[in-house]
């Protein structure tokens, strides 16, 4: 399914017992590690994991209010069916509070003589925006990080654009987008350290928009755990593991598969990223990500007569890959 940062998160076992000389130092690489990993950004441009916002926003330096401008760039291999994406972003902070990015997705064309088509356009423009409410740890140790924020996506003619241009309508280019909050915390005691992530939001995109355009808008969940691990020269290790869920249906899918099927499974993505622990520079990791597979059948006229066709997207299992720059 999707981009480079859309696939660093992957679960992995953290020791269950610490030497008791070490731990403060351990903890404090935690922290560091996590700071590093929440300025990271997801495959639309947000700081996050590979998919999914945190309630984390990018740096600020002290006594500035701009922050320093961060660049990202995803490639997500999905050439089988959807077609190769890559994005490119660019993401400033204000006074550790807010942020706003620009992300414009590319696109390449897939391999599937049948289906593919559905997805034969260059890309589309993605806008987000974010501001935190709360930071992690304020106030009170116990206290999760709290954010809210916007994506709006344009140009998006995958999927239902294509489609209804196929059934004789004018080619339709589509306005999506997602208003959510979420809460991010840190555990930093043992037996396990932890990053947990959770939160809603209301859109009317289909995977991102690479599926299209949703019916509705429509409340879907949203989260992740990542364990944190320091590593050597100052270096960490993120292994994740992360969660969106998907409106059912997308506008004009129902009418090219028998029985109005092609509802879509949740996206999932397993990845690791690695980064510095403190005032990261720079992040670089790779996933896999659960995107779709069958999601209904068609009919597909031969010389014979017509045929049903199974519709297979053959996401199931697709790499991404990522890499952060920030100034």
């Amino acid at each position: 399914m999707l981009r480079v940062e859309f696939a660093v998160r992957m679960r992995r076992t953290f020791p269950a017992v610490v030497l008791g000389a070490a731990a403060a130092l351990l903890l404090t690489g935690l922290f560091a590690a996590w700071r590093a990993a929440a300025q990271s950004m997801t495959l639309e441009g947000q700081t996050g994991g590979f998919v999914t916002p945190t309630a984390s926003v990018a740096p600020v330096a002290k006594d500035h209010f701009f922050s320093h401008p961060a660049l990202g760039y995803y490639f997500i291999n999905a050439d089988k069916v959807i077609g190769d994406l890559h994005t490119f972003s660019i993401l400033e902070g204000f006074g550790n509070r807010a942020e706003l990015g620009y992300t414009r997705t590319v696109h390449t064309e897939g391999d599937s003589e049948e289906f593919s088509s559905l997805w034969h356009f260059a890309g589309m423009n993605v806008f987000n925006g974010k501001v935190a409410v709360v930071t992690d740890g304020e106030g009170s140790p116990l206290t999760p990080g709290l954010a809210a924020g916007f994506v709006v996506r344009t140009g998006d003619k995958f999927v239902s654009g294509a489609i209804g241009q196929e059934l004789g309508e004018p080619l339709k280019s589509y306005t999506n987008g997602d208003i959510y909050v979420v809460a991010t915390k840190t555990w930093l005691h043992k037996p396990l350290p932890f990053i947990a992530n959770l939160g809603f939001k209301e859109t009317n995109a289909s995977i991102l928009g690479i599926g299209g355009q949703a019916t509705r808008f429509q409340g879907r969940l949203f989260g992740g755990l990542g364990l944190p691990i320091p590593m050597p020269f100052h270096t960490a290790l993120v292994p994740a593991v992360g969660f969106l869920q998907e409106p059912p249906h997308s506008v004009n899918l129902s009418d090219i598969l028998v029985g109005g099927g092609g509802r879509l499974p949740t996206t999932m993505d397993y990845a690791v990223r690695f980064t510095q622990r403190k005032n990261a520079h720079f992040a670089a990791g790779i996933g896999v990500g659960q995107v779709a597979g069958m999601v209904g059948d068609t009919e597909l006229p031969t010389p014979n007569g017509p045929v049903f066709v199974p519709v297979n997207l053959q996401a199931r299992s697709v790499l991404g890959i990522s890499v952060g720059l920030r100034y």
